[in-house]
């Protein structure tokens, strides 16, 4: 839990952080809504990961393509889109709301909801006609496939609480991952300007 809090606040981090190099409107509570998001994941936790050590499954995050050296600005910036929002997604089904306690649920869900619009404004930004297949592609398909594979889990478990468990913690793997991404994003944002 505390790493899906950690890769939240990372990715709320880097979001706030290309605010300033992008002219993006992002605004000072962006970081804060990151850190509760993070809070809220806490304490979502409903039982004990390890009586569900029986559901445990590999779901194999691609920290390599999302981490990697040759990943672009614009990349960057849609595999992080693409995270939040499958996030989102993922926490705003007619499963999850019965999974979770429903004022902390909706509260993660507008936390997230939030982070998404300011984000929408610097990926429009970065990403012209041109950009507009890197979804569809490379860093950003892999983190797609990712989410489709933790649905499928999700559905063949039936939606039990040991499988939500099971993705909770997961998320909380594959968010802290993000954080060299964060670091690369933040080395980048002054170049992101530049001719």
């Amino acid at each position: 839990m505390a790493f899906v809090l950690s890769l939240l606040m990372a990715l709320a981090l880097v979001n706030y952080s290309l605010g300033g190099s992008l002219g993006c409107d992002l605004s000072q509570n962006h970081i804060l809504i990151g850190r509760k998001n993070l809070r809220l994941l806490g304490q979502m936790r409903r039982i004990s990961p390890r009586f569900c050590l029986q559901d445990r499954k590999e779901f194999a995050f691609p920290q390599e393509m999302v981490e990697g050296s040759q990943l672009q600005e614009a990349q960057a910036i849609s595999v992080l889109h693409e995270m939040l929002q499958q996030s989102f997604n993922l926490f705003h089904t007619e499963s999850s709301s019965a999974a979770w306690d429903t004022t902390l649920l909706e509260q993660l869900r507008t936390g997230l909801h939030q982070q998404l619009d300011d984000l929408d404004a610097c990926l429009g930004q970065v990403m012209g006609e041109e950009d507009s297949a890197l979804g569809r592609t490379g860093p950003t398909l892999a983190v797609k496939r990712y989410f489709q594979g933790i649905h499928v889990y999700l559905q063949e478990k039936e939606y039990s609480d040991c499988a939500w468990e099971t993705i909770r913690v997961e998320m909380m793997k594959a968010l802290s991952s993000s954080t060299s991404l964060q670091e690369r994003l933040r080395k980048m944002g002054g170049d992101l300007n530049s001719p």
